[in-house]
């Protein structure tokens, strides 16, 4: 039972506290090796000075230590630690016999370190800086010392060097690129997980929805009936009696629209539409829905024939960016102008739409969470951009929010290409 205490005890630490305990019991063993066992292992203890770097290595630990957790925020700090551990283990190794010490290949284990958690340049420096290190010792090797009981030692201590750059070098590469790949791993699911945690929210917000919809039909109804008698009894052409029936007309058709596009993405029912009828679409309905909008277009006749996949609700995603971006220009300058850019990456493969706005622009701390979070702001809490991103994500693209070079926000939509018309 004892055995299992002290590796749970390591595994329930920081990740800075993990290495800085491998640091210290690095520190231990040389003092139990250097005091309590060179003669066991043969160590040639030939200089003083050996005691002071003790000492000053016990002083770093001492200070790097209480700074543990801030020297792992960045590779720079993080790699400098272990460049001057890297320094202390060669200090050690040449003060108590150098390349014909037993414990040569220690000088692997900050190589093992950066090559876990630190970016492939860090290994690779460490790897260079100690296999300098362990040649010059090996160089600098005492005649009398390649000789034992009549023995020529040079070919095995030759032999240690080559198989301490092996071991390196296997370090350098193949565990840097399995440590890589599993933090690339990790990285795909933290976005699987993400994706799913926004699907979840969005088929609670969607069943809401549908069941709000489903709740306004009757009053709607109710409502038309009424308008209707009122127009009967009195001036069916009076502006009030427009503008409701104008109102209510809106009302129902957004209802249908709404009933259809469930419909459609509960089926999943796709189809293609060119980047032309899209952009005739979007006017359409801007000219209907928003006529105060003033919507600048920026394409080329080559882009309105390409196809790309769409269904019910592709027009609404892009509309609400319309919005959104007419609302913040009218905030900043009064007016509700928007620009919207089409254009093709060939790299790509894709199509890319761009709505511009000429408002304040979007914070650093929201810009990377909106399309992706509920967001609290004066104006809502983001969810028609997270209903848009979703719409997005479901038919192969995405969308990408920046800022403007001259001022304003950006939402750049990719949409895979289908095939061209024929």
């Amino acid at each position: 039972m004892l055995k299992g205490v002290s590796p749970q005890l390591f595994a329930n630490l920081s990740a800075s506290d993990q290495l800085a305990s491998l640091r210290i019991l690095g520190l231990v063993l040389k003092l139990v090796l250097t005091f309590m066992a060179a003669e066991t292992f043969g160590l040639s203890l030939h200089s003083p000075a050996l005691n002071y770097a003790l000492i000053l290595e016990a002083v770093y630990l001492a200070v790097t230590f209480g700074v543990r957790k801030p020297l792992q925020l960045t590779d720079t700090g993080l790699f400098i630690a272990l460049l001057l551990d890297t320094a202390f283990w060669i200090t050690w190794l040449y003060f108590s016999g150098g390349a014909t010490n037993a414990f040569i290949s220690l000088l692997l284990l900050p190589i093992a370190i950066a090559a876990v958690i630190l970016p492939r340049w860090a290994p690779w420096t460490l790897t260079l800086i100690s296999t300098l290190a362990y040649s010059l010792m090996l160089y600098t090797v005492p005649s009398e010392q390649m000789q034992h009981h009549g023995m020529d030692m040079g070919s095995h201590y030759l032999g240690m060097w080559l198989n301490f750059v092996i071991s390196s070098l296997v370090l350098t590469t193949s565990v840097a690129f399995i440590t890589n790949r599993m933090r690339r791993q990790d990285a795909e699911l933290a976005y699987m997980r993400e994706a799913q945690l926004r699907q979840e929210k969005l088929l609670a917000l969607g069943t809401a929805s549908a069941q709000m919809a489903h709740q306004l039909a009757t009053p709607l109804s109710s409502l038309r009936l009424l308008v209707e008698e009122v127009a009967e009894e009195s001036d069916a052409n009076m502006p009030a009696i427009k503008e409701m029936n104008s109102a209510l007309s809106r009302c129902e058709k957004t209802l249908a629209d709404l009933r259809l596009a469930t419909e459609s993405i509960r089926e999943q029912k796709q189809f293609k539409i060119t980047a032309g009828e899209l952009i005739n679409q979007l006017e359409q309905q801007v000219t209907l829905l928003m006529p105060q909008v003033l919507l600048e277009l920026e394409s080329d006749a080559q882009t309105h024939v390409i196809q790309v996949q769409s269904d019910t609700s592709l027009l609404p995603a892009v509309l609400s960016l319309i919005e959104n971006a007419a609302r913040a220009s009218d905030e900043q300058t009064a007016s509700q102008r928007v620009k919207i850019t089409l254009d093709i990456d060939s790299e790509q493969a894709c199509i890319r739409l761009r709505v511009r706005d000429y408002g304040c622009g979007i914070p650093q701390g929201v810009i990377s969470q909106l399309g992706h979070k509920f967001v609290e702001s004066p104006t809502g809490m983001g969810v028609a951009l997270m209903l848009s991103h979703a719409s997005f994500e479901r038919l192969g693209g995405r969308l990408i929010l920046g800022a403007h070079l001259e001022g304003g926000a950006v939402a750049e939509v990719s949409l895979p290409i289908a095939e061209p018309v024929k």
